[in-house]
């Protein structure tokens, strides 16, 4: 049993933000599943590779990701040497993590990366199929959710902030589409792991989604004398 803490879910359901606040308070490394892939699209994206499968792919062989931590306590995200933290959140690189994504190649190599990572413990680990697939040994699974509208503000209001104007329709058919493909796809459909607590955190505020996760981890460490 790995200690490892998984939060699956959508794309605005509160992922990031929570698993920032829960692996603070539990004193665990924060692992952004999802940058990875991100970071993927965008070398991709960079090289002008979008729809030549047989050319990105190979990109995979050298591709470097790492995750440090600031003085101020963000996380900035490292790819083969560049600084990449601000230009991965992109609504271009977002629609192209969750297409490339589905390739059978890409999955394979950041789940290889991700366990590594995994393997030291004390992770709290966000993705769409880290309690499914990566991480089905972790000791405690969450799938994190809420109503496609509720998610879709949350994004658009966060896309303003950092000064990227679009419409709050562009945002809503961007996170419709999205999650299609990310339900859709034959290899690690987004969905629960059998053994994943349910949060609907439509109505939550951020404490009181971090709060709930954080008595059920204590609980499952003490299960698992991971004291």
């Amino acid at each position: 049993m790995l200690e490892v803490v998984t939060i699956d879910g959508p794309s605005g359901s509160g992922k990031s933000t929570v698993s920032k606040l829960l692996a603070k308070k539990l004193g665990y490394q924060y692992l952004d599943t999802g940058a990875m892939y991100r970071a993927f699209a965008l070398l991709v994206i960079k090289h002008g590779f979008e729809n030549e499968k047989i050319k990105y792919l190979p990109l995979l062989t050298d591709f470097e990701i790492n995750f440090i931590n600031d003085s101020e306590g963000s996380q900035k995200v490292i790819c083969n040497g560049m600084d990449v933290t601000d230009e991965i959140r992109l609504p271009n690189v977002s629609m192209w993590a969750s297409t490339i994504s589905k390739e059978k190649e890409v999955r394979e190599k950041m789940g290889c990366l991700q366990r590594e990572i995994g393997a030291r413990g004390k992770i709290v680990a966000e993705g769409r199929d880290m309690g499914t697939v990566v991480f089905n040994d972790a000791f405690a699974k969450f799938f994190l959710f809420a109503s496609t509208e509720v998610r879709a503000q949350r994004r658009w209001k966060e896309l303003k902030l950092k000064g990227i104007e679009i419409s709050f329709e562009e945002v809503l058919r961007d996170t419709i589409k999205r999650d299609e493909q990310d339900s859709a796809r034959d290899l690690a459909p987004l969905r629960p792991a059998e053994d994943a607590m349910l949060i609907d955190s439509s109505y939550m505020t951020i404490d009181e989604v971090v709060n709930k996760m954080y008595e059920i981890v204590q609980e499952r460490r003490m299960q698992w004398k991971f004291m």
